[in-house]
């Protein structure tokens, strides 16, 4: 599910309803609503994905409360390493195995050996860097004595899995964000108007700036062999303009959909 789809504009009044009009006063159920709420939202894009998102939240969630009541230092070390090792492991395999055993693969071609047996296209999955980013920065922080350990699983959950920071980020750090999830929060209509003119910024600058300059970038570099220099040059110009447009803007609709939530997310893409 993408913010700038009809599924996002249907998905989000409703859970909007939920959490602040049947879910009212009750932060535990609240929190529920948005746990429930980001589980549905990354299952849309493919369902058999949530269990790597569940390991990832309950290793860390584990591990966490391991570091903190580790006696000794050693100990300590070795259940962060093994966390950060597992973490960056998954990280690694998603993200980078298509791209190594390709090379790989045509190393071996050229030798005239056959490769293709080698080859095992696995299946990038949607945020994994942002909320792998985000359970390391939380053990980092435990690490270091900055915080202790969340022990509401539901809470830690949410933080790691909270939708609007799912697909996109920004990465919050958990000294920022857990305390907001830990504590009661109350409607506030000028936050919720000021997230939703936030909200419409994004959309513009995804879809009227990024979409736009993505169609003159595709046809430039789709037959860039054709091109003159001028018209490379517009071309990489442009796609500077897409590239901020597209992040700057998810993050602007990340940032005010959170607001309808009364939560605060950190300031993104302030000077790009």
């Amino acid at each position: 599910m993408l913010f700038n789809s009809i599924e996002f504009t249907i998905f989000l009044p409703i859970i909007f309803l939920l959490y602040w009009y049947v879910a009212k006063n009750n932060l535990k159920l609240q929190n529920i609503v948005l746990l429930f709420a980001s589980c549905f939202f990354y299952a849309c894009w493919d369902y058999r994905f949530l269990f790597l998102l569940l390991f990832s939240i309950l290793l860390d969630y584990y591990t966490g409360i391991q570091i903190h009541q580790a006696k000794k230092i050693w100990i300590k070390k070795i259940w962060f390493w093994f966390s950060v090792a597992v973490n960056v492991g998954f990280l690694g395999l998603f993200k980078y195995y298509n791209f190594f055993i390709d090379t790989f693969s045509t190393a071996l071609s050229a030798l005239g050996v056959n490769a293709n047996e080698l080859s095992l296209k696995v299946i990038l999955p949607v945020g994994i860097s942002f909320y792998t980013f985000h359970g390391l920065s939380y053990l980092i922080d435990i690490y270091k004595d900055r915080i202790k350990p969340e022990r509401d699983f539901i809470n830690y959950a949410l933080f790691v899995s909270f939708f609007p920071l799912l697909v996109a980020g920004p990465i919050e750090r958990a000294t920022h964000l857990l305390p907001q999830i830990d504590k009661k929060r109350k409607f506030s209509y000028t936050s919720a108007v000021d997230g939703m003119r936030q909200i419409l910024w994004g959309l513009f600058k995804k879809i009227v700036v990024a979409d736009n300059c993505a169609v003159v970038v595709n046809q430039i570099f789709d037959h860039y062999q054709d091109q003159n220099g001028a018209k490379l040059l517009i071309g990489a110009i442009f796609f500077a303009f897409q590239i901020y447009g597209d992040f700057s803007g998810y993050s602007d609709i990340a940032i005010g959909t959170a607001k309808l939530f009364g939560i605060s997310l950190l300031r993104n893409f302030s000077y790009p």
